[in-house]
């Protein structure tokens, strides 16, 4: 399976990011030219070599009418790379989401990367919304709404096109610490609605003293991960070095790898008996405190048993180390004398949960992924309870959250 794996030890922005992925084509050069043809009003994509702490690796520069922005004003302590102060305080105009749908759709792009850029801007827009407690037609993009901006996200969403990975995983994210100072004034970091766009991500802080992972950045992060955590057991095949624009003791950069991951086994214990003489009542409650042990899976099967009699055939499927738990659950809470059991290897999606903001309040989606398929399913007790708060049928609930 074709994986991609973003470190983001140092946070991330969109620059980071553009710069990272380029490093992971086999022109980058022929891929800037076509940013450039793009026509984004007034900028201009550069490209170049850069160094940080020995490692070398690629610095994405916008230039927005020959001038490349300016990064936040004030470093609180330190700053990282990326944000910008636009607006009223560096002269340039910022925009709303009318204005940023108006310039995406004037791009020569594909529905597809149109689509993504304007999921990454809704998620900002989402944010800003909540923030600052205001309908979203009625927000302006101080930070991400001028054209270097536009630029990054677009970059972003063109490169992960051409990529293309059957899976993103991205590391818990470094936000680092401390204020900066924003078009809105003095604010914490991560700033609020970089701190919103986050939610259920895993992340953290403290370790730098600065703005390490911007609102843009988290949100293509957001748009893009299949699943956050750990580096995968992978083949790599390529790796890329995006530079931020500030220097620390740490290499300030957003490190990539592209490769393969085999497809996941695992091995399961079956455990199972065959049971003539108990109620429907009793199979029932035997089944959820077999759950309550630690199945991963229980069944029952009508069987055939000795003088005619027709039974239950109950199976658990468990791990190894919960093996002894659920033998005892089986001999505890069935009528079996003996359990069988067999060692079975199993072929499996790999699986994650994501949790979606709705205007219904957040619900939790089931991802899999894995042998060419990905699959996505929204949680029934989620569904059920937008069921039970709006006097809906189930059909009905999802219908609705799947619209959100």
């Amino acid at each position: 399976m074709k994986t991609l794996y973003l470190d983001c030890s140092m946070g991330a922005a969109g620059d980071m990011l553009t710069a990272a992925l380029l490093e992971l084509l086999p022109d980058p050069e022929s891929f800037v030219e076509r940013l450039n043809t793009l026509g984004i009003p007034g900028v201009e994509f550069r490209a170049g070599k850069t160094n940080k702490c020995g490692i070398t690796g690629t610095s994405m520069t916008v230039l927005v009418h020959g001038t490349e922005e300016s990064p936040r004003m004030h470093d609180m302590e330190h700053m990282n790379q990326g944000s910008q102060v636009h607006g009223e305080e560096c002269g340039h105009d910022h925009h709303g989401m009318h204005e940023i749908e108006h310039i995406v759709e004037e791009l020569p792009l594909s529905p597809d990367i149109r689509k993504d850029i304007l999921d990454v801007y809704g998620l900002i827009a989402e944010a800003e919304s909540h923030v600052h407690g205001r309908p979203v037609a009625e927000i302006h993009f101080h930070e991400v709404g001028t054209m270097d901006a536009v630029a990054d996200i677009t970059a972003v969403c063109m490169l992960m096109r051409e990529i293309r990975p059957d899976e993103t995983v991205v590391s818990p994210v470094h936000v680092g610490s401390g204020q900066v100072r924003c078009a809105h004034g003095v604010l914490p970091v991560p700033a609020p609605a970089t701190a919103f766009i986050l939610k259920g991500v895993p992340s953290y802080g403290g370790e730098i003293s600065g703005e390490l992972c911007t609102p843009t950045g988290a949100a293509l992060l957001r748009h893009f991960a299949t699943r956050f955590g750990s580096m995968p057991v992978m083949s790599v095949s390529e790796i890329g070095y995006g530079m931020g624009k500030k220097d620390f003791e740490r290499a300030n950069c957003v490190r990539v790898m592209l490769g393969d991951t085999a497809e996941l086994t695992d091995m399961i214990c079956e455990l199972s008996c065959n049971v003539d003489d108990m109620t429907a009542e009793e199979i029932g409650f035997a089944e959820e405190q077999l759950f309550e042990a630690g199945a991963v899976e229980v069944f029952t099967v009508p069987v055939g048993m000795k003088k005619s009699r027709p039974g239950t055939m109950l199976c658990a499927l468990c791990s190894e180390q919960d093996r002894e738990k659920i033998l005892s659950a089986f001999f505890r809470h069935t009528s079996t004398l003996g359990v069988r059991e067999n060692i079975l290897r199993r072929h499996i999606l790999d699986r994650s949960v994501e949790k979606i903001p709705t205007p219904f309040g957040e619900v939790r989606r089931k991802v899999s992924t894995g042998y060419g398929v990905t699959r996505q399913k929204l949680e029934y007790e989620d569904i059920a309870r937008v069921a039970r708060e709006k006097g809906i049928s189930f059909r009905e609930a999802e219908a609705l959250l799947k619209k959100a």
